[in-house]
């Protein structure tokens, strides 16, 4: 049976991808940072094993990889965001988001890839956002984050292409997840008419096209938005 590495997955669109890919088939593991209560109810839900560790500790995640099975498909999905002016983000705050959603890749993909590359195969998705694409004011480090996922997507994609390793990224729009359980109710709904499909999109969404990508053979170094068209 294939082996999906879900980081991230305790809540969220990480969650839905838990779902999906042991819907698919998979046997599935995924990481989580702190929410023990919510690991646990996704993993008896879903039968997957749930497995605590911050993506940002290189040694942690040696550690725990070192104890699954092989991963055939790695999905890079553990995120942070900030929401303020650039004046007001902290240094510590600022090499977080750095750490969690650029180092987090780095840390699982360089984890994951000595065993892909003795099968020569392998898939690894990222999740970037739409705000990497075209960049959101006062959320300036999350782009620049989000942008270096998809640059980094792009170059693994033509590094690890020759050996037969798959490199995809999903690039959210509006979701409705807890990282939007503070905005407004009025102005999650301008958010959605913005959109050509006028809806705001669930982590389902997200997650169909994680499972697509994940079986799109002839597919690498692309960038799939998950945005109902607001951003084009």
């Amino acid at each position: 049976m294939r082996h999906a590495l879900i980081t991230g997955g305790s809540r969220g669109i990480g969650a839905a991808a838990v779902r999906a890919f042991t819907a698919a088939g998979y046997a599935v593991s995924f990481f989580y940072e702190k929410n023990d209560a919510a690991a646990a109810a996704v993993s008896a839900e879903t039968g997957a094993e749930a497995v605590r560790c911050d993506v940002a500790d290189a040694q942690a995640v040696l550690d725990a990889v070192s104890c699954l099975p092989e991963t055939d498909v790695l999905v890079n999905n553990a995120g942070i965001c900030h929401y303020g002016l650039i004046s007001q983000i902290t240094q510590a705050q600022w090499d977080r988001l750095f750490a969690v959603n650029v180092g987090g890749i780095y840390h699982c993909v360089n984890a994951v890839l000595p065993a892909m590359l003795h099968r020569q195969s392998g898939c690894i998705l990222n999740v970037s956002s739409m705000w990497g694409q075209v960049g959101a004011s006062c959320e300036a480090c999350y782009s620049a984050t989000k942008g270096a996922v998809l640059a980094l997507t792009k170059a693994l994609a033509q590094e690890l292409g020759p050996s037969g390793i798959r490199v995809n990224c999903v690039s959210p729009g509006v979701i409705l997840t807890d990282m939007v359980a503070n905005v407004a109710p009025e102005v999650l709904a301008e958010l959605a008419q913005e959109a050509p499909l006028g809806k705001n999109g669930t982590p389902e969404d997200v997650a169909r096209a994680m499972v697509y990508l994940a079986g799109a053979e002839f597919v690498t170094g692309q960038n799939l938005p998950v945005n109902g068209g607001f951003v084009l």
